[in-house]
């Protein structure tokens, strides 16, 4: 089935932070005014549903460059959904999909423009362009590296959760809202860094700080429990699940002045960031060095500062690093499939330029 503009599969091994960045840039992409611009590229097989690849071992043992007859990772279900017609731009995320990529860039006959979105451990040359962080040591005339994770919301997004939690916005004083991660690989939400952080908010709502807390799929149960209390406790407002309403996480983005994020996650911080919040990082334990050059690119961009106890206002350009990718697809697929010339009668509309 055709489409007006070009096909599109969002794809991703179903964790929940490469879905969001492989959704992200795709949302990005569809903004209208980027949309218009490569509408007249024709497109078959388009998919509004992100698309979810679960390749098994053998095959994630080797390297996505060196995987025998890729499809035969996937369950029966899914090989039957990568299928032709291919599209004409596909955008996945996480190293697990990378081989899968490849494939798609291969079975197509190079016709199918592929973005993988971190770092895939293999050459950047096996796919059209490769999207890491600039925390990641990767380089290459194709690769695109950004200032955290690659975030995005779109206009309708927020204007639903605007209206949905409306009231938010007549609420008196100041807000901030509190985004709990959880345990990693290299970082642990322990019982200390809990204490650490529930007095720092203690103190914070003595001083009259409104604060939103919102627990992730990572929050160790126990974590959550104690915060949830706490949130009684202090009169704070409290989400860790469907279980506490609809979700909040958006419209506290927007009627929020300030944020404070554990440091175990780049799409929590960018997240914040995007929405140009003055962003707190909160300490775990645990560290690396590729998390390090992490809140380095954070602090030297001047989205966030590392969170003492007290909150501080500042200014800074928000964070928009999906859009600069998707700007730079656009000006790809063009390369590929320049626009029809309308003649020198024709005057592009703002919103075009």
């Amino acid at each position: 089935m055709g489409t007006l503009g070009p096909s599109v599969w969002a794809v991703s091994d179903g964790r929940a932070g490469n879905a969001a960045q492989a959704r992200a840039l795709a949302q990005a992409l569809g903004a209208t005014s980027r949309w218009m611009k490569i509408a007249h590229i024709p497109g078959e097989g388009h998919r509004e549903a992100p698309l979810t690849l679960t390749p098994r071992a053998p095959w994630l043992w080797l390297p996505a460059d060196r995987w025998p007859a890729p499809l035969k990772s996937l369950p029966q279900a899914q090989r039957a959904e990568l299928q032709p017609p291919w599209p004409t731009v596909w955008i996945a995320a996480g190293r697990r999909s990378a081989a899968l990529t490849k494939y798609v860039r291969e079975a197509s006959g190079g016709k199918t423009f592929t973005i993988q979105i971190l770092d895939p451990r293999v050459d950047p040359s096996n796919f059209d362009l490769l999207v890491v962080p600039e925390h990641d040591p990767v380089s290459g005339p194709n690769v695109v590296r950004t200032v955290g994770s690659a975030a995005h919301f779109a206009p309708e997004m927020l204007e639903d959760a605007a209206q949905a939690f409306a009231p938010l916005a007549d609420e008196p004083g100041r807000a901030a809202l509190v985004i709990l991660g959880g345990d990693s690989r290299v970082h642990t939400f322990t019982e200390a860094a809990a204490t650490r952080l529930e007095g720092q908010l203690r103190a914070l709502a003595a001083a009259g700080w409104r604060l939103r807390i919102t627990a992730s799929r990572r929050t160790p149960v126990p974590i959550a429990a104690r915060f949830r209390k706490f949130a009684g406790d202090t009169g704070a407002l409290f989400w860790a699940g469907p279980q506490d309403g609809p979700n909040p996480y958006l419209a506290w983005l927007i009627f929020s002045q300030a944020a404070i994020v554990t440091e175990d996650s780049a799409n929590m911080l960018s997240e914040a960031a995007w929405h140009g919040l003055p962003v707190h990082i909160a300490r775990l334990e645990g560290q690396s060095e590729k998390f390090n050059r992490l809140y380095d690119g954070l602090l030297k961009r001047g989205a966030a500062r590392w969170f003492t106890g007290t909150l501080d206002q500042w200014t800074y350009e928000p964070l928009r690093e999906a859009d600069r990718v998707a700007d730079l697809i656009v000006t790809k697929l063009l390369e590929r499939h320049p626009a029809p010339d309308f003649g020198t009668g024709f005057t592009a509309p703002d919103w075009l330029e």
